[in-house]
């Protein structure tokens, strides 16, 4: 080492050796509660009547592609987790609580920086005791410390650690959000698949009314049926059209709406076939509802909330006791530049601060009750997610058995319907039935069609339902990377 150097940092090394003590026996203690979860606000079980299957795959492990074997519908989800824009904020807050956990971490560390000074001045003789003017000059040049807290109580550690929590519950909640999407553009695809097949069933209905009209306008003009047998075909016929444009309005409507998830142009042409039930992952296994806390992201998000909140709590006790602080420096200084690296120019100080707090008129123990009730409204939170979490699985394993059923029975009312209109048909043709009996039969087969697609659907939504429920793909979904301690 240079002797210069060296003979400067001669009076240095008790400062170095107290400030580097310190700094090993700063933040080794901490104030915050020790965190412990809350007991399960609901029930050990499902209700029984959510009946859960014990087969099947774990919601949590299945990722999204394996949601559907429709690759039309994998191409939509996979553009709308590229082009979201609800996807995109979530990730950027990600990214905002990554720097303010940055942040917030630094705060461990000293703040060292380089400076430099230079300044001459001259003074008039007039002012000067000499009876001369005196021109004078400082040149100063190292390096120093900020205010750097010695965090004995913990409390800079527990920001930091509450900072690290809300990271971590952030990135919980783009999850939840990706998970929310991938379930939304399959429930808007299965919307639009539906518009689509009842669509088609309006437009097969006006094919054979409009068939019907021109039989029976010919019919009339022989003088072989009577006007109100016209009207009444003319009636089903407007019917049937009346019903195909608010289909087709619905239609154009739910294609918008599927386009603002996907969040770019996509071209959506009419399905060539129905809904099949088995395009969408049909069988899951729920397990237990205590599962639901490392497979929901939104859970997750909600006991890091909690964490966080505790942390501050640490933060908020911490302040009661001393604070203690650094500022140092190491540098040279001379009255002349070409002075400023001579031997004896040599500059240190070292200034450790303490404060304690003796009235404050309750400012720290209104902000400790202030942390304190936040952590209560975080445990509030939290039970309030599982239990909504619970109530969803719940709901879509009932909702699931239910329309099953449903979509059973619907089937064999569409049979009977459909047995019903030829068999009226047929006794309008051998004249023992009035038309009016083949006009509500016709009627209501419309109907029962229509209503068997709407059940088919809801029976596929509440698959997608369950699954999101579930927090489906949550273990196939990308995390952030946890930044360093």
């Amino acid at each position: 080492m240079n002797p210069t150097i060296h003979r400067r940092l001669r009076g240095f090394p008790a400062a170095c050796a107290l400030a580097g003590a310190a700094w090993l026996a700063a933040g080794c203690a901490s104030m915050a509660p020790p965190y412990e979860a809350p007991a399960l606000p609901v029930a050990a079980q499902y209700p029984s009547d959510a009946p859960a299957d014990a087969a099947g795959a774990t919601a949590a492990s299945l990722g999204w592609r394996d949601l559907s074997t429709d690759p039309r519908l994998q191409q939509l989800i996979a553009q709308a987790l590229d082009n979201n824009r609800d996807l995109r904020i979530a990730a950027l807050r990600v990214e905002e609580a990554r720097a303010a956990y940055a942040i917030q971490r630094a705060e461990q560390f000293p703040s060292i920086g380089a400076n430099a000074d230079a300044s001459r001045s001259r003074v008039p003789a007039d002012l000067n005791i000499t009876g001369k003017p005196l021109v004078s000059g400082t040149y100063q040049a190292g390096v120093g410390m900020g205010a750097w807290e010695l965090d004995f109580w913990g409390r800079v550690r527990s920001l930091r650690d509450a900072a690290l929590e809300n990271f971590l519950a952030s990135d919980a909640a783009r999850q939840a959000v990706a998970i929310g999407l991938v379930a939304e553009v399959a429930n808007g695809y299965l919307s639009l698949r539906e518009l689509d097949e009842r669509v088609a069933l309006a437009r097969r209905t006006i094919a054979t009314r409009q068939e019907s009209l021109r039989i029976f306008t010919r019919r009339f003009e022989v003088g072989s049926t009577s006007k109100l047998d016209l009207t009444q075909v003319q009636t089903l016929l407007t019917q049937a059209q009346a019903l195909g444009v608010q289909l087709e309005q619905a239609r154009a409507s739910q294609a918008h709406a599927l386009e603002l998830l996907v969040g770019a142009p996509v071209d959506l042409p009419t399905a060539p076939s129905g809904l099949e039930d088995g395009s969408v992952v049909q069988q899951l296994r729920p397990g237990l509802p205590s599962d639901l806390l490392a497979a929901r992201p939104d859970i997750l998000a909600a006991e890091h909330q909690l964490r966080a909140a505790q942390a501050n709590i640490g933060a908020a006790r911490a302040a009661f006791f001393p604070r203690i602080t650094l500022t140092g420096s190491l540098g040279t200084a001379s009255a002349e530049f070409d002075g400023l690296f001579k031997s004896g120019s040599g500059t240190w100080s070292f200034a450790p601060s303490l404060s304690l707090p003796i009235f404050d008129a309750g400012r720290n123990q209104a902000g400790l009750d202030l942390s304190q009730v936040r952590r209560d409204i975080a445990v509030a939170n939290y039970e309030k997610t599982v239990q909504s979490a619970f109530r969803e699985v719940s709901d879509a394993l009932t909702a699931q058995q239910r329309l099953a059923e449903q979509v059973r029975i619907q089937q064999a009312a569409q049979d009977a319907q459909q047995e019903r209109a030829r068999l009226a048909r047929l006794r309008y043709d051998n004249g023992a039935a009035a038309f009016l009996e083949v006009l509500d039969a016709q009627r209501d087969l419309l109907s029962t069609e229509q209503q068997l697609v709407q059940t088919r659907r809801a029976l596929l939504s509440a698959r997608v339902g369950l699954y999101a429920a579930l927090g489906g793909g949550a273990q196939a979904l990308p995390t952030a990377t946890t930044p360093a301690h």
